[in-house]
């Protein structure tokens, strides 16, 4: 890439290029970025655009239904941010639309059915949050909607086909949380959607082929001397029965992995924090069908903080991220085809 980058957002474009913004330019302790660039899967090259108004971090990044790109809160050195952009890719430039009504980062934003984006979550500078926001593309401002039950940061947040958003799991003020909870867009209102069978942050969220979401991985405690422990158990949720049952475990506990659904149906789940401070290589794959895991190649590095983006082609493409030993700029491509 232009730039090495840690914990950024990529975004799939209409033209299939991938849009990468901000991050941290070390392990988890650099500063934060504003440049942002593009992949081009022709070419296989990178290529600098627009920087963002303001250096971000820990911020939520919107594919908008007109193919702009909305960027929303995180965190530019000490300050939390409720200022939000909007990316071009017409212009290849940024402007700035409606601030959020408070700052927050490590949130969850939605697109949804109508076109609005949801945001929900996260930390402010003071507090663990149970607000939500949701952002009106038409107009450029945010209005507030229904508070999610509980307060939660690092969940993980999944639109329907029904068009309500699953809300699942996440670190809730005394640790991390097992409930769940379904936003309803038509009443702005959140009900509860049953306990996971683990309580979990830090997980991956997939929308199934047939509906039913898996939820796999995340720490049932959090941060400590010995760092992060992944868990390796998964879960389905069933929009049907509104039930929580347990699948398959990943061959490896995880932490802030990456989960990609391939266009065969499978779920490619790749690198994120293992057992204490170990960084992970190792990727694997889920089989909807037999509700289990398998390995598969391991990535040439191994990586935490790192995105990766189902692209037209049907390769993923994982861009950014860290060892541990600084951010990377090196992407790789993994090919379903022959499982490289």
């Amino acid at each position: 890439m232009v730039t090495p980058r840690a914990y950024q957002t990529a975004t799939l474009l209409p033209d299939g290029r991938v849009l990468v913004a901000g991050g941290r330019s070390g392990n988890g302790g650099g500063d934060p970025l504003a440049s942002a660039e593009l992949y081009d899967p022709s070419t296989g090259s990178w290529t600098a655009t627009g920087f963002m108004g303001t250096p971000r971090s820990g911020h939520a990044a919107t594919p908008l239904s007109d193919g702009r790109v909305l960027v929303a809160g995180g965190f530019s050195g000490s300050a939390v941010l409720a200022s939000a952009e909007l990316y071009d890719p017409g212009s290849g430039s940024w402007s700035a639309t409606g601030n959020m009504d408070g700052d927050r980062y490590n949130q969850t934003a939605t697109l949804l059915p109508d076109g609005r984006v949801l945001v929900a979550g996260g930390d402010s500078s003071s507090a663990r949050l149970a607000s939500a926001e949701l952002y009106d593309p038409d107009s450029g401002s945010w209005t507030a909607t229904g508070a999610m039950i509980e307060a939660r940061l690092d969940q993980t947040a999944t639109l329907l086909p029904d068009g309500q958003v699953l809300v699942a799991g996440g670190g809730g003020t005394s640790g991390a949380l097992a409930s769940a909870e379904l936003y309803d867009p038509s009443s702005g209102s959140w009900t509860v959607a049953g306990n996971m069978v683990a309580p979990r942050a830090g997980q991956t969220a997939t929308l199934l082929p047939d509906g039913r979401v898996l939820v796999a991985g995340g720490t049932s405690g959090g941060f400590s001397t010995g760092g992060l422990s992944g868990l390796a158990s998964a879960e389905l949720y069933d929009p049907g029965s509104g039930s929580w049952s347990t699948t398959g475990n990943m061959n490896a506990g995880r932490v802030d992995q990456t989960a990609t659904l391939l266009p065969d149906g499978t779920v490619l789940v790749a690198g994120g924090y293992g057992g204490g401070v170990e960084v992970l290589a190792s990727a694997e794959l889920y089989d909807p069908s037999r509700g289990s895991y398998t390995a598969t190649a391991s990535m040439v590095e191994a990586c935490v903080g790192h995105t990766a983006t189902l692209l037209p082609d049907g390769n993923v493409l994982v861009a950014g991220g860290t060892s541990g030993g600084g951010a990377v700029a090196s992407p790789e491509l993994y090919d379903p085809g022959i499982g490289t």
